[in-house]
């Protein structure tokens, strides 16, 4: 019992130190030099973000790997798993997308159209 009376003092006194202590006052710091340009200017656009990934089975037994994008105008075609992206662009939505060079794929179902440079265009199905 002697031992709870000093220990609960000293706690008390401690919770007690740390009244009417007042929060730090913070104050601004330097004004933005861009904030009238940031304040007019138009807002930002995203990129759009990939809506769908497939991985086609072509008739001649070979893949493709197309990311289709949420504008509904704008495909990534791959070769290869890792290969680096063919951008392929519509004229509008649900048009067949293409990209310079003889890139083509026409649909973005299940079931597309593609032609590649070197091949013929030929059916492909995820």
């Amino acid at each position: 019992m002697k031992l709870y009376i000093p220990l609960l003092a000293a706690t008390s006194l401690m919770l007690l130190s740390a009244c009417g202590q007042s929060e730090p006052e913070v104050v601004g710091g330097p004004a933005d030099p861009m904030k009238d340009q940031l304040a007019k200017a138009a807002p930002v656009k995203l990129p759009p973000s990939v809506k769908n990934s497939r991985t086609y089975r072509c008739k001649d037994n070979s893949l493709l790997f197309v990311d289709f994008l949420s504008d509904d105008t704008t495909a990534n075609l791959r070769l290869e798993k890792t290969g680096a992206p063919t951008k392929l662009v519509a004229a509008e939505a649900g048009k067949s997308y293409v990209a310079a060079g003889g890139f083509e794929v026409d649909g973005n179902g299940t079931t597309i159209n593609a032609t590649v440079p070197g091949k013929s265009a030929q059916s492909c199905k995820a």
